[in-house]
């Protein structure tokens, strides 16, 4: 049975955590959970340290581990940190990833990033009922720009999960994708997600602005990044997003600095790589041709 299903009692911390609210994760109180509750607690606390950025912590706090759910958040860890793992997550996968839930999870995000994609994919359709391996199949066939497997995963998952939050998330991401009417159905789940106490976060405020700026929105948008940039002044992609909202609206020297910022915070950013990337593409092609001036 998945530990974070509806009924359970980790929905709280969960709804929390695929909110990127991972510092209110990290905030819970989970001295009152049942036994068998513990370690997938746990696990969500760890993973949500990695996400703030201390893989290194959460590396040396599970040195040692042999619990196969903790030596794959150590893994994981490790690979963030620059560690090449991937052998080491593959026998992993092979001895606990039937069945182990957290295994699945985390090996599956290492292949992905690794580029085994395929051998992500398979690992995680090995999944009994869990939400959050479609979400991260969900996410790879996106990053595949295979929107349509995309929304074929949400559709089976819909049929068995109903209305479940993290189901309405995904769809929501493949929306963004398809376009059209669905950015309006997308801004009504991350809006949702935006203004609730338990699940505003950088993260999700950045989706609703996301949204905003797709259906042209851009004064609303601008409210719910400066927002989210209140609540963490560091949030590289909150960052990211101010400096394609400010390229908009034509403020040249606030996206200069925006971007200055960017670089100090993280510098190897994916917005930063796909902007060098189209700028190096844009100079090859205008290398191809010799401007011609009439006399």
């Amino acid at each position: 049975m998945d530990p974070y299903s509806p009924e359970g009692e980790l929905i709280n911390i969960h709804t929390a955590f695929h909110s990127g609210a991972f510092q209110q994760v990290l905030d819970f109180d989970t001295s009152s959970l049942s036994t068998a509750n513990a370690l997938p607690a746990r696990v969500l606390k760890l993973r949500s340290q990695i996400a703030l950025g201390r893989s290194k912590e959460v590396a040396k706090e599970l040195n040692g581990e042999k619990t196969p759910d903790l030596v794959a958040v150590k893994l994981l860890a490790e690979y963030l940190d620059g560690k090449d793992v991937v052998e080491a997550a593959k026998k992993l996968a092979e001895q606990n990833g039937s069945e182990n839930l957290t295994v699945q999870l985390c090996v599956g995000m290492i292949l992905a990033r690794a580029g085994e994609v395929d051998e992500a994919l398979a690992l995680l359709s090995k999944h009994q009922g869990s939400l959050d391996a479609v979400a991260l199949i969900v996410q790879i066939h996106l990053q595949q720009n295979r929107a349509d497997l995309a929304a074929k995963e949400t559709q089976r998952a819909r049929k068995w999960a109903q209305d479940s939050l993290l189901v309405n998330i995904a769809e929501s991401w493949v929306g963004m994708r398809e376009g059209g009417e669905k950015y309006q159905a997308a801004f009504y789940v991350f809006e949702e997600l935006a203004q609730a106490n338990q699940s505003q976060s950088p993260h999700s405020l950045v989706a609703q602005a996301v949204s905003e700026l797709h259906l042209g929105r851009l004064p609303e948008a601008e409210a719910a990044l400066n927002q989210a940039i209140a609540l963490d002044s560091n949030s590289a992609d909150t960052i990211a997003n101010l400096i394609v909202l400010n390229t908009l609206l034509g403020k040249k020297d606030e996206t200069t600095q925006l971007r200055s910022q960017l670089e100090k915070v993280d510098a190897e950013h994916k917005a930063l790589a796909d902007w060098k990337e189209k700028k190096e593409e844009f100079e090859k092609a205008k290398a191809k041709y010799s401007p011609k001036f009439e006399p």
